[in-house]
């Protein structure tokens, strides 16, 4: 059957042309350095607790890995102007939103890898270790809540994210703020036992392939310390600070890592950062909370465990670059 549906006296079809949106665009705006190529070598850094069957008596039920990771984070733009459509309180006039689209692909391939208690299957180096797909979004009008960016993210464990925020532009550079990466809900003794993983790479923090003379390594305890290295020469950043714990915002995951080790929030703030010498910048610093294990402070719930990624990436093109490989 076909059916013809009726239009409203003087309707037009409203015309849409998806452009291409160099960097620099004013369209985009708080996204505007964003298209094109990012890559990092070696300078990414993540930390990740995970649940693992004990192998002897008195040993943990989870183990702490961390990885040195290299990484190709690809932007490409959308469309400057999706329309959302909407109606004023009298529903009698139009409040349409606009906004502008941003597609990103993030592939992270690991250089060195460690954790405590050791395992077998913490992974081979080099290999593919993460791939992300997603859209971030700057929402040009309508915004009474004040957030004016978005990000959607989803990845191949199961997990889809909704994260919201805002943006602002400062002169110099960010300020990074400090992370404490111990689990939340094991108590306020940081020396106990339980925490050994934490303890033991706090001492001793993780070199990865890193050997130049003075490298304070990758330390859990305050995973946000490599950042700090790579503020020289910024003359002005744009901060993206984005939180999936805003109303509307939110992770959903599959039953499996809702029973095992929930991915509830993801907080992460992007500087996108531009340098005297002409170039650009990209750091990032992003904590998702995995819940899993019944607390031990006297509280009720779970633990929470950070699961930090950090990185500094350099803009090496305007324009994406063909897809990297995700497997070697």
């Amino acid at each position: 059957m076909t059916t013809t549906w009726d239009r409203p006296e003087g309707f037009e079809y409203e015309t849409r042309r998806v452009e291409v949106a160099s960097p620099g665009d004013p369209r985009l705006g708080p996204l505007a350095q964003l298209p094109g190529t990012w890559k990092g070598e070696g300078t990414g850094w993540n930390m990740i607790a995970l649940p693992f069957a004990p192998t002897g008596p008195g040993t943990l039920n989870y183990r702490l890995l961390l990885n040195q990771y290299d990484e190709d984070l690809v932007f490409t733009f959308v469309d400057s102007a999706v329309p959302n459509r909407g109606l004023d309180a009298t529903r009698t006039t139009q409040t349409d939103q606009f906004v502008v689209t941003l597609d990103y692909e993030q592939v992270v391939k690991q250089v060195a890898v460690t954790d405590r208690p050791e395992s077998t299957v913490r992974g081979g180096v080099p290999a593919a270790i993460h791939h992300e797909p997603g859209l971030f979004l700057s929402m040009t009008n309508e915004i009474p809540d004040g957030f004016d960016i978005a990000r959607l993210a989803t990845i191949p464990h199961g997990d889809a994210a909704l994260a919201l925020g805002t943006s602002s532009v400062i002169d110099g550079p960010p300020s990074i703020p400090r992370v404490n990466g111990f689990p939340i809900g094991t108590g306020t003794n940081t020396s106990i036992g339980y925490l050994e993983p934490y303890n033991h790479f706090a001492a001793t923090p993780f070199l990865g392939t890193v050997t130049f003379p003075g490298f304070p390594g990758f330390d859990p305890t305050q995973p946000q310390k490599l950042l700090e290295l790579a503020l020289d020469g910024i003359t002005r950043t744009t901060v993206l600070e984005l939180d999936t714990t805003h109303d509307t915002g939110g992770i959903r995951n599959i039953p499996f890592v809702v029973r095992h080790a929930n991915a509830a929030s993801m907080k992460s703030t992007f500087w996108i950062e531009e340098l005297d010498d002409g170039g650009l910048q990209l750091q990032y610093l992003q904590i998702v909370m995995l819940d899993f294990f019944p607390r031990f402070d006297g509280q009720p719930g779970l633990i929470g465990w950070p699961h930090v990624s950090i990185n500094t990436l350099r803009k090496v093109a305007d324009t994406p670059a063909p897809a990297p490989e995700l497997a070697t």
